[in-house]
């Protein structure tokens, strides 16, 4: 187990949070038995956080049911241990308030609100998503900017005005526009995490507190050590963790996509029993499985 270090900040959501994947049997029913190992051998190996059923958690692919379901069995593996993020955030503002009410009553600690997809709202409908939301319960909010994949990023004056709000404390950032987050974090109180894994050293030299990563499944102790030696002001150990992660992000991010990828190598170690995705994911080819090993093995990690 990993021990607390004393140069660890207090923050609302911890500092190394995985962006856990959901565990689904071979016939692709939820294995809460699963998720509870799995959630207790990521904070063994060093999170202080773990984000439940967000987009590497195949949360678009949830019933409602399935997301308290995973919430509850998490909350009752490792909620004394960690905090537990709730990712509620849809393109239906009424739903993901409602799931977000919902969420509040199974004790996590927080929740994560991704930038309402597909809609392609301007910037006050963004606005007044988050908002509408975040005054649904009285848990802490992590904004999710990640124009990849919601089309619409919130624009650094969007999130300086909401940051005015009391329960938007934090911000996952994933929009790869540093000067933007610059603008950000110099304006604003909110506590910023890496939403790229290979950007979090980059950006914890602006004051980005931690990272939240689909990579540290398979390298929560490297992360751990990153972050731990950038709060501790030690350039030198973090740069070489920084290195060391770079394979460990190519297998995990760049051949496939980050559920499919996961799971798998969590298969190959032993630590998923299945790596079953549901469509419209799929799982890897043989070639695909070649590269990542070849990654893998450059990393150091034989499976």
């Amino acid at each position: 187990m990993i021990e607390t270090s004393a140069a660890r900040p207090e923050t609302t959501f911890g500092t190394v949070v995985p962006a856990m994947v959901t565990p689904f049997t071979q016939d692709g029913s939820l294995d809460l038995e699963a998720a509870q190992s799995l959630a207790n051998h990521l904070v063994d190996e060093g999170a202080d956080g773990l984000v439940i059923t967000g987009t590497t958690g195949e949360t678009s692919t949830l019933l409602d049911e399935e997301n308290i379901a995973m919430f509850e069995a998490v909350v009752e593996a490792v909620g004394h241990r960690a905090k537990v993020i709730a990712g509620t955030g849809m393109n239906d503002t009424a739903h993901s308030m409602h799931l977000s009410q919902l969420a509040a009553k199974t004790g996590v600690d927080g929740l994560l609100l991704v930038t309402p997809y597909y809609n392609k709202p301007n910037q006050a409908g963004i606005r007044a998503h988050f908002e509408t939301i975040a005054s649904a319960t009285d848990l802490p909010v992590m904004l999710y900017d990640i124009p990849g994949r919601s089309v619409m990023p919130i624009n650094p004056d969007t999130l300086i005005a909401l940051a005015e709000h009391p329960n938007i404390v934090g911000l996952k950032d994933a929009k790869g526009d540093f000067q933007s987050t610059t603008l950000v974090a110099a304006q604003t109180d909110l506590e910023i995490y890496s939403g790229e894994d290979s950007l979090t050293m980059p950006l914890m030299t602006l004051g980005a507190v931690g990272v939240v990563s689909v990579t540290a499944h398979v390298a929560t102790r490297l992360y751990r050590q990153l972050v731990d030696a950038m709060n501790a002001g030690d350039l030198a150990a973090a740069r070489q963790a920084h290195f060391r992660l770079d394979p460990y992000q190519r297998a995990v991010m760049t051949h496939i996509q980050g559920a499919v990828s996961s799971k798998l190598i969590l298969h190959w170690q032993g630590l998923l029993p299945s790596p079953a995705v549901r469509l419209p994911l799929v799982q890897a080819t043989g070639e695909e499985e070649a590269i990542i090993r070849a990654d893998l093995a450059e990393a150091g990690l034989t499976v």
